[in-house]
């Protein structure tokens, strides 16, 4: 090879290599298959995808299912339960999607103003009484009755307007037990107007409406008005506080709270905040009772 020859072969060698050099250099488009990224607040061409290998993390956290017993469950009173000789529903193993239960029922009562603990009292509504258990020959009169609308916090740690029909010359006392029971938070899943409807209806045995005036029987008996009757008695959250009586558990699936050791929301203790304002306006605790054990249950007589 001539002289000339060879520094026109090493003139090209160094062009082509300066060539390859500048298509790599920093701020200039990257070679097909690169990944170009755009600095935050610049226009220009659209940025390239990332690799599919390996794709950004996202900063919006994964959906997760709800954890058992704080949604409730679609088939919730809709499974009548086969009956005991005595007309009560054949008990049996509680739900999965029942223990613990910490769901809270929409609202049936018009909602109170504010975002605090608030209660209004009125004389018992025609309508109100309408869709009661109230009827003639009930041993309380309509105008010995009284409607309360009441603020409450439920299992979803939210403010809550639920309703209860109660003898008027207890209804000061009991809406200063609820005002203390909002102030420590104790949750409930539904306070609403017993219908009529549901005096006769097959046990499904999930029922949980805290409720006070129901014009019924004493448990277990025909011929005894029970303190409900006379708007004298209230029950709170029935499944996580059950009636006990040897093999009868009432509501039917709520077996599993009968222990009463394994503690879990909206039951109540003997050294709880519900039995401590329950006492202090006279009234007592089914909790307490020997030849049975009632743990939803107070009155103002003690029965």
């Amino acid at each position: 090879m001539t002289g000339r020859s060879s520094l026109g072969a090493l003139l090209l060698v160094v062009a082509l290599t300066a060539c390859q050099e500048s298509s790599t250099t920093p701020g200039s488009p990257a070679s097909e298959g690169d990944e170009f990224h755009q600095p935050a607040g610049e226009t220009g061409a659209p940025s390239a995808p990332a690799p599919q290998s390996s794709p950004p993390p996202s900063s919006t956290p994964s959906p997760r299912a709800a954890e058992p017993g704080t949604v409730a469950p679609a088939w919730l009173g809709t499974r009548p339960l086969p009956l005991r000789s005595d007309g009560y529903g054949r008990a049996g193993r509680t739900p999965r999607a029942l223990d613990p239960r910490r769901f809270t029922l929409p609202d049936t009562a018009r909602p109170l103003s504010g975002t605090g603990f608030a209660a209004v009292v009125e004389a018992a509504p025609a309508d109100v009484l309408e869709r009661s258990t109230w009827a003639p020959g009930c041993p309380v009169a309509v105008a010995d009755l009284a409607y309360v609308r009441l603020a409450f916090w439920g299992f979803d740690d939210r403010r809550h307007t639920g309703e209860l029909l109660v003898n008027a010359s207890v209804a000061d006392d009991l809406v200063s037990v609820f005002r203390a029971l909002y102030r420590e938070r104790f949750p409930f899943e539904e306070l609403r107007i017993t219908r009529p409807d549901e005096l006769d209806a097959r046990p499904t045995g999930d029922g949980n409406v805290t409720g006070a005036f129901v014009c019924r029987p004493t448990t277990g008996s025909t011929s005894t008005f029970s303190q409900h009757a006379y708007g004298l008695a209230i029950d709170l959250d029935p499944f996580q506080n059950p009636y006990v009586k040897g093999d009868l558990v009432l509501p039917e699936l709520a077996s599993s709270y009968a222990d009463r050791g394994r503690l879990r929301p909206g039951m109540i203790t003997p050294d709880s905040v519900v039995v401590r304002e329950f006492a202090r306006v006279g009234w007592t605790w089914g909790g307490s009772w020997r030849s049975l054990k009632d743990y939803q249950h107070f009155s103002q007589n003690g029965r």
